[in-house]
C-alpha cells in the first residue's frame, strides 16, 4: 500500500521528520489543536500516522473511527517524558485486531 505519511505531536517531536519531507503536524498541549490536527490528518487520507504519545490520548476521538479501517495505520511513540502507558494500550488493540488475541494481557 502507497500513501502520503503523517507525524503529529509538539515541535521537538515533528522537527526530525520534516527533515525527511513527511507532513508534520506540530501542536502543542492543547486538546482543540490537537484535535484539529488529527481531524486534517484524517481528512487528508493518509497511510501512516505517527504520533507522540503526550497528544494521543487527545486525538483518540477523532482517530477512534478509524481503527477498523486499514488506513491510517497510527504508531503511538513514547517521547521526552515517562510513558503515560497509551503508546502499550494502541500496540494492544493493534495485535488484537490483526491476531484475535489480547497477547498483552497480563494473567
Amino acid at each position: 500500500m502507497e500513501g502520503k505519511v503523517a507525524v503529529l505531536g509538539d515541535a521537538d517531536f515533528v522537527m526530525p521528520f520534516s527533515a525527511l519531507g513527511v507532513d508534520t503536524f506540530a501542536v502543542e498541549q492543547d486538546r482543540a489543536q490537537i484535535v484539529e490536527a488529527a481531524g486534517k490528518i484524517v481528512e487528508g487520507e493518509y497511510a501512516l500516522l505517527v504520533m507522540a504519545e503526550d497528544v494521543a490520548e487527545a486525538a483518540d476521538e477523532v482517530l477512534a473511527p478509524t481503527e477498523s479501517r486499514p488506513a491510517p495505520s497510527v504508531v503511538v511513540v513514547p517521547f521526552t517524558q515517562e510513558s503515560k502507558g497509551f503508546a502499550s494500550e494502541a500496540l494492544g488493540k493493534v495485535l488484537k485486531l490483526a491476531t484475535g488475541i489480547d497477547i498483552l494481557k497480563s494473567n
